[in-house]
């Protein structure tokens, strides 16, 4: 999984930390997880007014488990799965409208670009963000976490609950779907389906 500065030794610390309420522990995770947490859910959703309601359920359930956490919890799995699952259920009870696309890019601001360079790849990201939001649910929820958190297959299936072979699959898919849509090979962007 994508770093989130923090090693697996500190995580287990931070793990029993919460579990004891320890506030300074609570704090050093939503710094680390919040915005990831933001963008998956904006993604998912294409609704960033969703994602923050997601986003804040996704903490309050957070706050009241963490007593109850696992000594060997993966912090992102565990936070990432809880998100996941509440964008499923608020799918199922609200019908969410496929047809909307937020303005969010998948990539950072890059300094020193020409012009060109800047409006070349702003047309590509457009493209590739408007395309990635047509993607069914679970094939762009595939690509946000590989992709975009850094999660290997297994990790991602994980958090999907599925298998690691399923989630393959899905990645395959989802990427052999997207480079046809924009016509493009994908090269560089990570979303290896064996990765």
């Amino acid at each position: 999984m994508r770093s989130s500065g923090v090693d697996r030794e500190a995580e287990l610390a931070l793990v029993r930390r919460v579990q004891a309420g320890e506030e300074a522990a609570f704090d050093a995770i939503y710094a680390a997880f919040n915005a990831r947490l933001f963008g998956f859910l904006a993604r998912l959703t294409r609704r960033p007014e969703i994602a923050e309601e997601l986003l804040e359920e996704t903490w309050l359930r957070f706050v009241r488990h963490a007593g109850r956490l696992e000594a060997d919890t993966h912090i992102g799995a565990w936070l990432f799965t809880v998100a996941r699952n509440l964008h499923v259920s608020y799918c199922r009870t609200h019908a969410l409208d496929s047809a909307v696309v937020g303005g969010l890019s998948l990539w950072p601001e890059r300094a020193m670009e020409s012009p060109f360079e800047t409006t070349a790849r702003n047309e590509f990201e457009q493209r590739l963000e408007t395309e990635l939001s047509g993607l069914p649910v679970t094939l762009r929820e595939a690509l946000l976490l590989v992709a975009i958190e850094g999660m290997t297959p297994s990790e991602a299936a994980i958090v999907c609950g599925t298998t690691a072979e399923a989630m393959r699959q899905r990645l395959r898919r989802a990427r052999t779907l997207l480079a046809g849509r924009l016509g493009h090979p994908l090269i560089g962007l990570r979303l290896r389906a064996g990765a």
